[in-house]
């Protein structure tokens, strides 16, 4: 096997070179990546499977391939463990180089090891042992290899880091410690003269300069340069520069033409070739992907792009997969890009540099990036600190997805280098301290709704939260968010923020069994907005409809609607006449609920729009086809100029008691119901259902129907309110038997009818009569409440699905109900915990709040059961979500539920984003309630359906 191995990797070689002879070549001693492994020798000396030689993929974290023991940053502080096992894992990889290389110059990199790495050629040191576990790093080995014949890598990789300040700053952290070489090892071989380095500063009018670092530069070169765009055959001309003799770095300047720019939201790139030449002789060529673009950071001003003012969308990201820890590769960047544009996002940042080919797609795609040097909260020594922003800078310097360098997190820089950033920058992007108030850029992290006091109201510096709305488990991202975005974007020094995170950062544990196989160490890793595998949660599409490039302004349509909205352009660079906007008009069937029917589209058309250009907002208009009002909602879709979905936004063509009306099944039954009043009890029955109440309650004793027990009882209990029944009586109609309970309290009257045919209604008038209702809970007159409405028992076992009309298919808070689309929707049951059931994560999840409840047929092992709302805008309480079980640190993963099961509410809590709530903005406050003598009061109008037959 090892000798098949070395004959194929010297046969790459001598392809390579023969092909390509002045092209420095790339030549894998790893797989390319965790999913493409190469074997090498490997011994771990601490944790599981250790001191015995074996073999191991490269590259890997040794953790996920079963060595070592799992250790997570914080296990100094809320995990409250002893330091952990300073396990080393030593490699040996044999390699072979042919004869033809021996006047060439090799190299050999390391994309990234944890966290101290030493490296031997044929037993000999390549170079100085390199610390710090998330940087590219390379030693010239052309001295030290035997050419046509077997080389002897060994290399020597310590977990725990001998400088502490490597530990303080990557060690002691709030994110998972892995060891191993976790990205490719490769050679470099190049010619003997050759352009090693390449930093480009490639500007909007297309003017282009670049740093050269030269190794062995003969006299008389020059640099011929010439640039092709990607995607594209557009030809461009080559330019000669020549060069100074003797200078081994050296600035070329050029400039071309008719240039297409770089911004997220139209990422043109292009090839920059540039060819060392002597006499007309290429002695190599050195390929790098660039884009043009102008970068200017104005202090007590903005940061332009282009020209252009932007705010930054963005979301703070782990380098991290389930399965194989910090080991990814590029379609993982390509899903992770595509997730993150999908939220309307355009930047990203994270605590650490990033693979590679992260930032290419983020070159390709379109985002902004802000890259950092690690360090959370501790910062790395001087010496170090210089090594690892080199290394940094030089490796991501021409991207231009890259805007902003980071350096460390919340205390976690070395302010004495943070001008070493510029020595190997020639685009002299800002260098941030995330979390601080530092040279101009306010980067404040988590700050409240009225965040103030010299850092927003006084208007000092340009303003970016790099981190605000945490997302452990439900918390957070999308609840709250349109409150701050918008009291923020009210600055003209906000530049933008950065939410966290993208994901919950779980890893498969391969040291446990039983049934939990991923750990996300409670809610301390559970942060993201997405699950570990990438699934998404009710918060993504909150985002995606707050933080979408088109806003539209608030709208009801009624029977004066005309088909027209006024608009908001929100992008930085596109006019809206390049997306396109189709409407549909959809109708369901009388029966929907009961029936496994679909809505019906009857209407679509693509809306034409003229001109709207960035920050524009005008008036947006279809014209309404003949049957527009026998539609039950409209739908309107948009997608960008590259395809992509930007949202869907809906509005319900008609009152919410005409669509209850319309899906609740009447039958005709001649058969009259019968009312009965006893002194204790109160009795309404039908041919196909009867309903017993207590005379003193007012709350359900039982329901029965020609199969039996109906599981709906115990309520009506009032939510937020007190409430005690006075009077009851009873009525008779030749369509209906009736019962009105008088109440003192919250509750002025709620009125009991069963029709003939079974079906049952219930009208309640809320808070009518100033002076009776004295019980009101909290101050009657002036009030705040997070919850009001009432409440019912059913019992969850059994139930299977839910198939309903109104806003879904997501579960909502008050304070995140975008993202949710009026609809008709179904979802099976399941007990899914945000940020913990990673063993069967299924969304969305079953439990919780429903925003704008039309109807649903709740269907169960022992029946279907139907409730209907007249009522628009009222919260269907489906259950209360399980709370999570391994939290641990103190936490609020959802605000407290109220009694019962099932409820019918028009007000439900906001969820907390960090902050306690009353540090965040309006929506997620409770409301105030103000009644006054002759008000006509709050109603609500219920209706059940409860028939065995229907």
């Amino acid at each position: 096997m090892r000798i098949n191995t070395l004959h194929k990797l010297f046969t790459l070689f001598a392809i390579a070179f023969c092909g390509h002879a002045q092209e420095t070549q790339k030549i894998y001693l790893s797989g390319t990546d965790f999913k493409h492994p190469v074997k090498w020798e490997f011994m771990c000396t601490d944790g599981h499977n250790s001191n015995n030689w074996t073999t191991m993929n490269v590259p890997s974290n040794w953790e996920l391939e079963g060595f070592g023991e799992y250790t997570y940053g914080r296990w100094y502080k809320e995990l409250e463990q002893d330091e952990p096992s300073k396990e080393e894992g030593f490699y040996k990889y044999t390699f072979s180089i042919p004869e033809t290389y021996k006047n060439q110059n090799i190299t050999i990199v390391f994309g990234g090891a944890m966290t101290d790495t030493e490296v031997k050629i044929n037993g000999t040191s390549a170079g100085d042992i390199h610390q710090g576990g998330f940087y590219e790093f390379k030693y010239d080995i052309t001295s030290l290899v035997k050419y046509g014949a077997d080389n002897l890598l060994e290399v020597h990789v310590s977990k725990h880091s001998s400088n502490n300040s490597v530990n303080n700053a990557e060690r002691k952290t709030d994110w998972w410690l892995f060891g191993g070489i976790y990205r490719p090892v490769w050679l470099e071989v190049s010619p003997k003269s050759y352009i090693e380095h390449v930093a480009v500063d490639a500007k909007m009018d297309g003017s282009l300069n670049a740093d050269l670092d030269l190794i062995n530069l003969p006299k008389n070169a020059k640099i011929e340069a010439s640039i092709s765009p990607i995607g594209s055959d557009e030809s461009f001309k080559t330019i000669s520069i020549p060069l100074k003799n003797d200078n081994n770095h050296q600035t070329i300047s050029a400039k071309w033409d008719n240039v297409k720019t770089w911004d997220p939201e139209s990422p043109n790139m292009y090839t920059l070739t540039l060819e060392l030449k002597v006499s007309g002789k290429t002695l190599h060529t050195s390929k790098t992907k660039i884009g043009f673009r102008t970068l200017e950071f104005l202090k007590k001003d903005g940061i332009y792009v282009n020209g252009k003012k932007i705010i930054m969308k963005g979301i703070n990201r782990h380098t991290i997969w389930p399965e194989s820890g910090r080991s990814t590769d590029k379609a993982i960047s390509i899903l992770d890009v595509n997730l993150i544009k999908d939220m309307n996002m355009n930047a990203v940042r994270g605590h650490y540099p990033p693979d590679t080919h992260f930032l290419e797609v983020c070159d390709s795609l379109g985002l902004f990036v802000l890259n950092e040097v690690a360090g959370w909260q501790n910062g790395y020594d001087t010496k170090t600190g210089t090594q690892l922003i080199k290394e940094t800078v030089q490796r991501d310097v021409n991207h231009p997805s890259v805007i902003i360098w980071d350096h460390g997190n919340e205390g976690g820089w070395n302010t004495a280098i943070d001008y070493v950033f510029h020595e190997y920058d020639p685009q002299k992007r800002i260098v941030i301290h995330p979390w601080s108030d530092f040279g101009g850029w306010d980067t404040h992290h988590y700050p409240t709704y009225l965040t103030g006091m010299h850092r927003f109201n006084n208007g000092e510096n340009v303003f970016f939260p790099t981190e605000f709305m945490h997302g452990t488990y439900d918390n957070g991202i999308g609840a709250g968010l349109e409150d701050f975005w918008t009291r923020y974007k009210q600055s003209p020094l906000f530049a933008g923020g950065f939410m966290w995170a993208m994901l919950d950062e779980a890893v498969l544990r391969t040291d446990w069994a039983g049934d939990q196989k991923f750990d996300s160490k409670g809610n301390l890793a559970a942060d993201g907005v997405l699950g570990p595998h990438r699934e998404k949660e009710g918060s993504f599409f909150t985002v995606k409809e707050v933080w979408s490039p088109i806003q539209f302004s608030p709208k009801q349509i009624t029977q004066k609607f005309d088909g027209s909205f006024l608009v908001t352009n929100d992008y930085i660079y596109t006019n809206l006449n390049t997306c396109k906007l189709e409407y549909r008009v959809l109708k369901v069937n009388n029966n929907i609920l009961y029936t496994s029917n679909k809505s019906e589209v009857i209407a679509s058309k693509p809306i034409n729009i003229e001109s709207i250009a960035p920050g524009e907002t005008r008036t947006l208009h279809f014209d309404l086809p003949t049957n527009f009002f026998e539609g039950d909602w409209l739908e309107i879709s948009a997608t960008d100029k590259h395809g992509r979905d930007i949202y869907t936004w809906s509005w319900p063509i008609h009152k919410a008691s005409y669509l209850a009306n319309k899906l609740i099944v009447k039958n005709d039954i001649k058969k009259e119901a019968k009312a009965e009043k006893t002194s204790t009890e109160i009795t309404l029955s039908s041919k196909e259902l009867s309903l017993k109440l207590d005379a003193k309650t007012g709350q359900i004793i039982s329901i029965k129907n020609k199969k039996g027990d109906v599981p709906f009882k115990n309520g009506p209990k009032p939510i937020g309110m007190k409430a005690e029944v006075e009077d009851a009586s009873i009525n008779q109609t030749k369509d209906a038997a009736i019962c009105i309970f008088k109440y003192a309290g919250g509750i002025e009257t709620a009125t009991w009818t069963l029709f003939n045919d079974g079906r049952l209604k219930l009208d309640f008038i809320f808070l009518k009569n100033a002076g009776r209702n004295s019980g009101f809970d909290g101050a009657f007159f002036e009030g705040a409440i997070d919850q009001f409405g009432v409440s019912f028992d059913f019992p969850e076992e059994g139930v299977e699905s839910m198939k309903w009309m109104g806003n879904g298919p997501y579960h909502v808070w008050k304070n995140r109900i975008k993202g949710t689309t009026m609809g008709l929707w179904e979802k099976d049951y399941n007990t899914t915990v945000t940020g913990e059931s990673f063993e069967n994560l299924v969304y969305p999840e079953f439990k919780g709040y429903h925003a704008n409840f039309i109807g649903g047929n709740l269907k169960t092992n022992h029946g279907d059961y139907k409730f209907f709302s007249e009522n628009d805008k009222l919260f269907f309480r489906l259950f209360t979500p399980d709370l999570p079980k391994h939290a641990v640190s103190q936490v609020s993963p959802q605000p407290k539920f109220p009694a019962g099961n099932i409820s019918f509410m028009y007000e439900i809590p906001g969820m907390r984003a960090f902050k306690p709530l009353e540090q965040q903005g309006p929506e997620s406050q409770p409301t105030n309630i103000r009644i006054k003598s002759g008000d006509e009061g709050i109603p609500m109008t219920l209706w059940f359906d409860f028939r065995s037959d229907n």
